[in-house]
């Protein structure tokens, strides 16, 4: 018995259908494997630390806009001084990102070997006494003074930092002066520490 040709034609037509959808199921089957697929957990994820986000921010092009987000960038770089672990180098380029939100005069007061130091003694400090500083706050806006003197702009404020010692909380009030610099940008004049 032989088929006829419209039997052979209608057979190979069958057989492309059928080879047709098996592809067709098969990218669909592998689109959902691929869109449904477990992201997280794996070894490329890279976790940025707060210090290494702080030391990525371009102060030349993105520098704080008011006295506030300067004080807050201040605390935040504080913040990683005493409450992550460092290398010496992390030490010192957070030092040196910190030190650029000073005035010159500020910077000019204090040779570059000794603010090391001095950062590094009171890093070592408050970990030797087991204290982190938990958080800060920052006054609003309104809360912020505003006054000229001998030609320069200049801005005081407060900034309460929550120092947790062991089981303890302590707080601390430190009160700001910023002077605007040639450029218009907030520099930290100083600060001292608030009875």
């Amino acid at each position: 018995m032989k088929k006829s040709k419209k039997a052979k034609k209608d057979y190979s037509a069958v057989r492309v259908i059928v080879v047709v959808c098996v592809l067709a199921a098969m990218a669909v089957g592998f689109y959902y494997y691929i869109s449904h697929m477990d992201r997280g957990g794996g070894e490329d994820e890279v976790t940025v630390t707060k210090s290494q986000q702080a030391l990525m921010r371009n102060l030349a092009s993105n520098y704080p806009a008011s006295p506030k987000e300067v004080v807050k960038y201040y605390c935040e770089i504080t913040q990683c001084f005493y409450n992550e672990s460092h290398t010496e180098e992390e030490v010192e380029a957070l030092a040196m990102k910190i030190r650029e939100l000073y005035d010159e005069e500020l910077v000019s007061g204090q040779e570059k070997e000794k603010y090391l130091e001095s950062i590094k003694v009171d890093i070592l400090s408050m970990a030797g006494n087991g204290m982190t500083v938990s958080s800060f706050g920052l006054p609003s806006s309104t809360d912020v003074e505003y006054f000229s003197s001998n030609g320069d702009e200049w801005a005081k404020m407060y900034c309460n930092f929550n120092i947790r010692q062991e089981t303890k909380m302590l707080n601390t009030i430190e009160q700001f002066l910023l002077r605007k610099d040639e450029n218009g940008r907030w520099k930290i004049y100083g600060w001292q520490l608030v009875d």
